[in-house]
């Protein structure tokens, strides 16, 4: 087991400003897209990518910021994901302990959102969320990224090809039902078990990447 000090984090940032907060499914699909952006094209973050992933975790933290912390963010180093009504930044991964001053000051908890009206028809690849669990939206963009991310190990090439010809669409939606969870649950399918850090037991199933329906 890794020791912790050697363990690195994914930063993501969605700005929630109090008169225009995003949808719920906007953020998560923008937190997906975020991941798959970087695991796609590192760029310049290749070594952070490659050491944050050699840790054997792929630990992801969401954070929120509003007005000028919001500009803040965007002067760090860092990729915006505009998607409908969400924009989400993420970060070159970093170690546990080593935030920088203006990430560390954003507040965790309190992200709460909703969909104020039904999002539309679900287009492949489909994360679903388990209906059972109970999660911030916070935490929900944190296991959708996570999802994405092992839909992503699971292609191979012509598929990576194909999704990032479609700008790396993803839809995220809470399964219709516990039985239509737990059946792709059991299918083989790219499956989240949360760590148990926050909120939910240790092993609870979070997300079923579903690439084609």
């Amino acid at each position: 087991m890794n020791d912790e000090r050697e363990l690195m984090v994914l930063p993501l940032v969605v700005r929630l400003e109090r008169a225009t907060p995003p949808e719920r499914a906007d953020a998560l699909e923008a937190a997906a897209m975020a991941v798959l952006g970087v695991l796609a094209d590192p760029g310049e973050w290749s070594e952070e990518l490659h050491a944050w992933q050699a840790t054997g975790r792929i630990r992801k933290v969401v954070r929120r910021a509003r007005g000028a912390e919001w500009t803040r963010v965007l002067a760090l180093p860092g990729r915006t994901v505009e998607h409908r009504t969400a924009q989400v930044r993420v970060h070159p991964p970093i170690p546990l302990d080593g935030w920088p001053k203006d990430l560390s000051r954003l507040q965790v908890s309190g992200t709460d959102l909703a969909d104020t009206a039904e999002p539309g028809p679900a287009v492949p690849p489909v994360l679903w969320e388990n209906p059972a669990l109970e999660m911030t939206a916070g935490k929900a963009m944190a296991q959708a990224g996570h999802a994405a991310q092992l839909a992503w190990w699971s292609c191979g090439p012509a598929e990576r090809a194909d999704w990032i010809a479609r700008g790396l669409a993803v839809s995220v939606r809470t399964s219709p039902s516990q039985e239509h969870f737990d059946k792709l649950a059991a299918s083989g399918l790219p499956v989240v078990r949360d760590a148990g850090f926050t909120e939910i037991a240790p092993g609870s199933c979070t997300f079923v990447a579903e690439l084609t329906t």
